[in-house]
């Protein structure tokens, strides 16, 4: 368990956070914790699952950023399906 920055960004927004996560958080949490700063501030939440995409790949709900291969400030997209 250690500390972790990435960078996130949720469906239609347009700004790009600085979120610290947990390596063990499964891509389900770090769906939430991006959202937390974004939906229902400056875009409506969106109906639907939660999902983390990584370089155009849409991230297993288990997988952790150490799982996927994700940089320190590594850019991360929250879009719902």
């Amino acid at each position: 368990m250690a500390l972790f920055p990435i960078q996130g960004i949720y469906q239609d927004d347009f700004v790009v956070l600085l979120v610290p996560i947990d390596t063990e958080d499964p891509m389900t949490v770090v769906a939430e914790k991006i959202a937390h700063h974004a939906a229902g501030i400056r875009v409506p939440p969106h109906e639907g699952e939660l999902r983390v995409r990584y370089e155009g790949e849409l991230l297993p709900p288990d997988a952790t950023v150490v799982d996927a291969g994700v940089p320190p400030m590594g850019v991360l997209e929250v879009v719902a399906t």
